[in-house]
């Protein structure tokens, strides 16, 4: 029987040798590790349904397409995919602080 893996042998090479062959697969778990905590904070936030929920899903959206906008721009600039992931964590990171500061206790 032949032996099988579930990761491919590039995955193997990018976790043992950190190198990321064109992509930053842990970076980009990072990303959506990160991105899932920032999921959470804003879904408490809108939960209230108040002024500032609304004010949050309106500056939730913005974001969304401006970095889109941004990641587009930067590819066709000729970014590397870990570029854009690490600008991506940077956004996550920021909304994280925001969001952490207004979180009570």
């Amino acid at each position: 029987m032949p032996d099988h893996h579930s990761f491919s042998a590039l995955d193997r090479h990018a976790v043992l040798s950190g190198s990321d062959n064109g992509f930053p697969w842990v970076a980009g778990t990072m990303l959506a590790l990160e991105a899932g905590e920032v999921v959470r904070l804003r879904c408490e936030k809108l939960s209230h349904g108040d002024e500032a929920a609304g004010r949050e899903a309106v500056l939730m959206v913005s974001e969304k397409i401006a970095a889109a906008f941004e990641a587009t721009v930067s590819l066709l600039a000729g970014a590397t995919p870990a570029a854009i992931v690490q600008r991506y964590r940077e956004h996550v990171a920021a909304n994280a602080k925001r969001l952490s500061a207004n979180e009570v206790p």
